[in-house]
């Protein structure tokens, strides 16, 4: 081993000037105070011995130091000095002195409140809110969420919704200004930062948080951010509020769970998606009424705990409720929708309902009018083999396939037609679809009446993951003017159910009078919203996008009551019940290319009078 060198003074002296130097603009002007009583002792001292009793009236040298700092700090004052030269000189080498420490201090005055202001600009400073919904992470969805929240927490007087992301604070708030507009009474906090650092997390004061959504980002493997978030939630000490979270893969729910833990409610997006794409090319206007139980405008669901039904079967709750429909039961074994009109409610049941607002729910007085005469007893028709038609592949193809085996009869045909590589891979052991899988560009007009659409009931339009998704919407928009052009040439049927990325062109694509557009990202985020106001849903929702249990069905009116005769919306409820159905509303044929209910209503009056036509439906939730 060598020798080690002798550190020298003249080494540790530059060391330690250094470190106080890196200490930030206060050493700086620490410092520079320093150099300023330095340069100030140093000029009094000269002019006490080279140049006494001047200034004339100056008797000691508390009064030079006075007279050198206002020169240090207004160096034009050695214009007006008087005395000998030597004195003159002295002054004006202080003065020369003051100009350097005074333009230095300005300038790292400037710099270091630059650096305050780039500091707030970036949104670094530690939320002091209480009871705040906090969003982590940046995508499209934000958007949805936000402006449902807004509704959410409109009787709110003092609402806070605190963004963390990767984003410069000013470019987010400027996005949700433009897109959002104004937000009433709620206030929206952006702050720079990354989600998955605990540092970063404690700006936002999750402790006293209300509910915490975790975003899936636009970016490769968005799950794998999800889940380090999660980590980094569950790692933080304090009170934990509840979390829901997005993931784009049910391969890592597993793993989603055992990073979040208990406190965590997963929504898988493509599974939710891929389940309303099947169910909306089924059952015409699925995904406008699941859109309108999902978002804040009108009917929305709620869990009552009503003591006067206790001991009453279910069939008799349908009619119990003046202003909101029943739907079903919340019981500690779990949720059941529509359960068998003999059960009985217990104590400990919760009933669910749709109200348009929770204030605003009445029990009804007594068991209502019922016009009797106008109710249609119809028999289920058989299920049939069906034809569909798949335009379009993407990662959710193979899902939405699965999905679709598992609600047609035996002897149902699919036909995919698309030119992506993938097509119609990964799909044995369907139990009741026979696939087969064609070449075809799908905004080429030849290629689709190649296809013979005519022949098939049922059309689905996915987006081509191959694209970016604004030039897959813009495919997706030709495809479906092209099968609106041939409906109307060759005066075909079908129903036509397309996927898209972005809500700004559901307008455009309601000029191809498509019967439900799907838009996933959407979807997802009125979603997340429902469960960060009202976590206790989750369960709800789940159910009514799952396949087992009751579900969704818009039904022809006429299987319920007589078309063309004024009836109350009781007369339909009892209608529904005598089936072992619950009916939620119905939908006016006549209104169905009108944003933005499409002449879906949920939750009628169920007093006033209606008229329904051959071309309009009951929605009801129904056993397949």
């Amino acid at each position: 081993m060598g020798e080690v060198s002798k550190v020298t003074f003249r080494e540790r002296a530059r060391y330690w000037f250094d470190n106080t130097m890196s200490k930030g603009t206060a050493s700086l002007i620490g410092w520079l105070a320093i150099v300023s009583a330095a340069l100030m002792v140093v000029v009094t001292g000269l002019t006490l011995w080279l140049a006494p009793n001047e200034p004339e009236g100056v008797d000691h040298a508390g009064e030079l130091l006075w007279i050198s700092l206002m020169h240090a700090l207004s160096p034009g004052k050695v214009a007006s000095d008087e005395g000998s030269i030597t004195y003159v000189a002295i002054m004006f080498a202080m003065s020369l002195g003051g100009l350097f420490i005074v333009s230095m201090l300005v300038g790292l005055l400037s710099n270091g409140l630059k650096q305050k202001v780039d500091r707030l600009r970036r949104g670094r400073s530690r939320i002091v809110e209480r009871g705040h919904t906090v969003i982590l992470g940046w995508s499209d969805q934000v958007f949805t969420i936000i402006s449902e929240l807004v509704k959410a927490q409109a009787s709110q007087k003092h609402s806070v919704i605190a963004i963390l992301a990767e984003r410069d604070k000013l470019e987010m708030e400027e996005d949700i200004r433009e897109r959002l507009g104004d937000l009433g009474r709620t206030r929206v906090v952006c702050r720079t930062g990354r989600p998955t650092e605990p540092r970063d997390l404690a700006l936002m004061n999750l402790s006293t948080a209300r509910s915490v959504v975790v975003l899936s980002p636009d970016r490769d493997d968005p799950d794998a951010h999800v889940i380090k978030i999660l980590l980094a939630l569950a790692k933080r000490e304090g009170v934990r509020p509840p979390v829901v979270a997005a993931l784009t893969s049910s391969r890592n729910i597993a793993a989603a769970h055992l990073a979040g833990g208990e406190d965590v409610h997963l929504v898988d997006s493509d599974d939710t998606a891929s389940r309303l794409i099947v169910q909306s090319s089924r059952q015409s206007g699925m995904s406008v009424v699941c859109m309108d139980l999902l978002n804040f405008d009108g009917g929305e669901i709620y869990l009552r705990t009503p003591k006067k039904l206790l001991g009453v079967t279910y069939g008799d709750a349908l009619h119990a409720y003046e202003t909101a429909s029943v739907i079903g039961l919340r019981r500690p074994s779990g949720i059941v929708l529509n359960p068998p009109l003999d059960t009985v409610i217990n104590d400990g049941d919760q009933v669910i309902i749709i109200a348009d607002d929770d204030s605003h729910v009445r029990l009804a007085a007594g068991r209502p009018a019922l016009e009797e005469a106008a109710i249609v007893t119809a028999e289920k028709a058989p299920t049939q083999p069906e034809r569909t038609l798949l335009l379009n592949w993407n990662g959710r193809a193979e899902q939405i396939i699965r999905y679709l085996d598992g609600y047609v009869a035996p002897g149902s045909v699919l036909e995919v037609a698309t030119d992506h590589p993938s097509a119609g891979t990964n799909l044995t052991g369907l139990r009741n679809l026979t696939v087969n899988v064609k070449d075809c560009d799908t905004t080429d007009r030849f290629a689709l009446e190649s296809l013979g659409v005519g022949l098939f009931q049922h059309v689905i339009v996915l987006s081509d993951d191959r694209f970016d998704p604004h030039h897959a919407d813009t495919r997706t928009l030709m495809t479906l003017l092209q099968l609106r052009d041939m409906q109307k040439t060759l005066g075909e049927h079908y129903s036509i159910v397309s996927e898209m990325h972005d809500e700004n062109n559901r307008a455009l694509a309601e000029v191809t009078e498509a019967d439900d557009i799907v838009i996933s990202d959407t979807v997802i985020g009125l979603l997340l919203a429902q469960l960060a106001e009202n976590r206790h849903l989750a369960d709800v929702f789940g159910y009514l996008f799952d396949s087992r249990g009751s579900e969704i069905y818009p039904r022809p009116a006429s299987d319920y009551v007589k078309t063309g005769v004024e009836v109350s919306f009781s007369t339909v409820v009892e209608s529904a019940r005598l089936r072992g159905e619950t009916a939620i509303g119905y939908r006016d044929n006549l209104g169905r290319n009108d944003p933005p209910h499409y002449g879906i209503v949920l939750n009628p009056d169920k007093t006033r009078p209606i008229v329904l036509g051959e071309s309009d439906s009951v929605i009801v939730l129904a056993e397949r």
